[in-house]
């Protein structure tokens, strides 16, 4: 502890924050990367006037509560009060359209990822890019204003997404990592920097609309992972410390999406790795060899935080029905006065669906509390649905509601795996999906069927890895890659606990994959007829 308490008062240690979907996380870490301290702040999107958003007023009392309960967890541990930190790194959910004026100021509310509002953007600019655009991108929320005559983007002086508002505030700098602003507008990967020639096709495409900013002249300026991305200002450290005690100067690295953060905290930078992300939404993260051979639009073409080619499947929806369904059988059991942990709820319930018939009995169920791309899907409408034949008991309930938290993402990843023969040599998986050891894991060992690693730090991937990403920016040697640097000082030794995949829960799953796609139809009667 004393160790501890000198790392902390001599500002050697590292802070890490990220804003999550349900939650917003810091971590405090040492010298030797461990998490030392920790505070959250849970909090909900919201579903206002067609668009899920997030108002700015829970940004930053969200942003400063999780730093308030870490700081508060440094008190108690330690006995020390947080002066100066050695660096700081910001991440937050990719994608999404925050567009503000000359003055600073938010001119619609924030539209986050989880809008699948931009069809008709998204597909004209793939036409004109040849490259695939997905509706979550910053660039489609733009032109989708564009073309619905939005009279806000004539005052657009400057977009960005939830991570780079957060370190614009916080140090005036208007940047992002190359992991998030991969998921802005397309990027070239040789020059580490937005992709000039379709910048200007962009242009081109908008230029009877007259506006007075070119699209360079909106966007943040691009870094690489060890860059440093500013300082923390006098009034950013008012931000997010109101009690006074957290002192400016300290240094930024580039701030980055949950899918860097990801990659950094599951060491899967380096070509042939990849990495499972499974929380609110799920999305895998495949490092590449090479260019894949066509334009999916399934798959997103991002880039790690020091700027390597990564194809990308997100889904929108993963575990949020799942999480709804355990907290009716929390309320069940509060019903009849008994109090329930909710961590051990989960754990039964979750190894109870390992019990179940490998296919899930025929059952069937889809957690779409919003729209998913990947199937077609344009709004949310979860179901759970079965015939008179199918095995209805509570082992293939649960089975068939976490083997459907995966449908949407083996969609997707069979297009790598099956049609481009990507090949992956470690697949690590962390978001909230694993936290109940074991089963998470081999639900997607089948799904996928190949070997899944899972580390100790599964739950808390993002924030760690946000922190990761700062100690390598203020640590690294001269000349030190981050692929080195993970590989060698901050993960040598530890491959996590590897599961190969059950043959029969492969099978299994390749028959609940096929009912799985028949049964998008009954999703789509579903938007006609269910209000």
């Amino acid at each position: 502890m004393s160790n501890v308490k000198e790392v902390i008062e001599s500002g050697k240690a590292v802070l890490g924050i990220e804003l999550g979907s349900t939650r917003i996380k810091a971590v405090l870490i040492d010298e030797n990367h461990t998490p030392i301290a920790s505070g959250d702040h849970e909090w909900e999107n919201r579903l206002e006037n067609g668009n899920w958003t997030y108002s700015l007023e829970d940004i930053w009392a969200g942003l400063r509560h999780s730093y308030q309960n870490l700081a508060a967890d440094v008190q108690n541990k330690y006995g020390v009060t947080i002066k100066k930190i050695g660096s700081i790194g910001f991440s937050a959910m990719m994608h999404g359209y925050m567009a503000f004026d000359k003055e600073g100021e938010l001119l619609v509310p924030f539209r986050t990822w989880r809008n699948s509002t931009t069809g008709e953007a998204a597909e004209k600019l793939i036409e004109v890019f040849q490259y695939n655009i997905p509706l979550r991108w910053s660039i489609a929320h733009l032109y989708q204003a564009i073309l619905n005559g939005e009279d806000h983007v004539k005052e657009v002086a400057y977009f960005t997404t939830l991570a780079g508002y957060i370190h614009w505030k916080l140090t005036g700098v208007k940047a992002l990592g190359i992991g998030d602003a991969s998921g802005m507008f397309p990027i070239d990967i040789q020059k580490k920097d937005f992709n000039e020639e379709m910048v200007q096709k962009f242009d081109e495409l908008v230029a009877e609309k007259n506006f007075s900013w070119k699209l360079r002249d909106i966007m943040p300026k691009v870094m690489v992972a060890g860059e440093e991305a500013g300082v923390l200002t006098e009034e950013g450290a008012r931000l997010l410390d109101e009690s006074g005690n957290l002192e400016a100067g300290i240094p930024l690295c580039p701030p980055e999406g949950d899918a860097g953060t990801g990659m950094a905290a599951t060491n899967s930078v380096a070509k042939r790795t990849g990495n499972v992300s499974a929380g609110t939404s799920i999305f895998a993260m495949i490092v590449l060899e090479k260019e894949l051979r066509k334009v999916y639009p399934e798959i997103d073409l991002v880039t790690t935080p020091d700027g390597s080619l990564v194809a990308m499947v997100h889904a929108n929806n993963c575990t949020s029905d799942l999480n709804a369904w355990v907290s009716i059988f929390r309320e069940f059991a509060e019903s009849f006065g008994i109090e329930v942990d909710m961590n051990r709820l989960f754990g039964v319930l979750y190894n109870k669906a390992l019990e179940g018939d490998a296919d899930c009995g025929g059952l069937l169920a889809y957690g779409y509390l919003s729209g998913e791309f990947i199937t077609g899907v344009d709004e949310g409408r979860p179901l759970f649905v079965r015939s008179p034949e199918s095995k209805f008991n509570l082992a293939n309930f649960m089975r068939v509601n976490l083997f459907t938290a995966l449908g949407a993402i083996k969609v997707g990843m069979d297009l790598l795996l099956k049609e481009e023969d990507v090949a992956i040599d470690s697949i690590l998986g962390h978001g909230g999906l694993f936290k109940t050891k074991g089963v998470g894991q081999r639900i997607l060992a089948a799904a996928i069927n190949a070997p899944v690693s899972v580390m100790d730090t599964a739950g808390e991937g993002g924030p760690w890895g946000v922190a990761l990403l700062a100690a390598y920016m203020k640590n690294k040697a001269e000349g030190e890659s981050l692929e080195d640097y993970l590989a060698k000082k901050v993960f040598a030794g530890n491959a996590g606990s590897r599961m190969e995949p059950d043959p029969k829960d492969v099978e299994g799953y390749e028959v609940f994959i096929e009912r799985y796609k028949k049964g998008i139809a009954i999703e789509k009667a579903a938007l006609e007829s269910l209000i």
